[in-house]
């Protein structure tokens, strides 16, 4: 096959067998021809615009999910949370007219371990912190207190506020005070 430059027909040779055993040749003409210059420019710039598209609707999507799963982050929380709203209430009609202090101690002593319980569930953990080295990187010291006993010093005397861990991570500093 013989190839020649742009626009310029090339011709090959073709043997066809037919049903007499004799090879006949026949020519076919076949063009051969390169796009231009401006067809090349043409088709790599509908491939960007389509890639650049894809990629801007891509990236619109993705920010859509983001929004989305920010805004609906808490859904779970919030709904394992309604439960609790609706005992509250409840415990407040209910001791609108009762008499029974130790009925309404109990019912909110009820209420906190149920609300505790499903805190803990999603992977909140209150700290220890009295009576533990202080370390800054889980409390926060919010005052110096002398102390007499020598085994104190540098400890935590008293919790002010608890710290909490979420997943084993800070989630709020323990405000402790120190003993020097």
């Amino acid at each position: 096959m013989a190839v020649k430059k742009k626009n310029e027909k090339v011709t090959t040779e073709k043997v066809v067998e037919d049903n007499t055993d004799s090879n006949v040749v026949s020519e076919e003409t076949v063009a051969n021809e390169e796009p231009t210059q401006e067809e090349k420019y043409n088709e790599l710039n509908d491939r960007f615009l389509r890639l650049y598209a894809e990629f801007e609707n891509y990236r619109k999507r993705t920010n859509k999910e983001r929004l989305d799963l920010i805004t609906n982050a808490n859904s779970d929380l919030l709904k394992d949370l309604v439960p609790i709203i609706d005992d509250f209430e409840r415990a407040i009609a209910n001791n609108v007219a009762s008499n029974d202090i130790d009925g309404i101690k109990e019912g909110f002593t009820l209420i906190y371990t149920k609300y505790n319980g499903l805190l803990q569930s999603k992977g909140l953990k209150a700290m220890d912190a009295k009576g533990k080295l202080f370390d800054s990187e889980l409390h926060e010291a919010i005052a110096n207190m002398p102390t007499e006993d020598k085994k104190m010093k540098g400890k935590v005397i008293d919790d002010v506020e608890k710290g909490y861990f979420l997943n084993d991570k800070v989630l709020r500093f323990a405000k402790v005070v120190v003993g020097q």
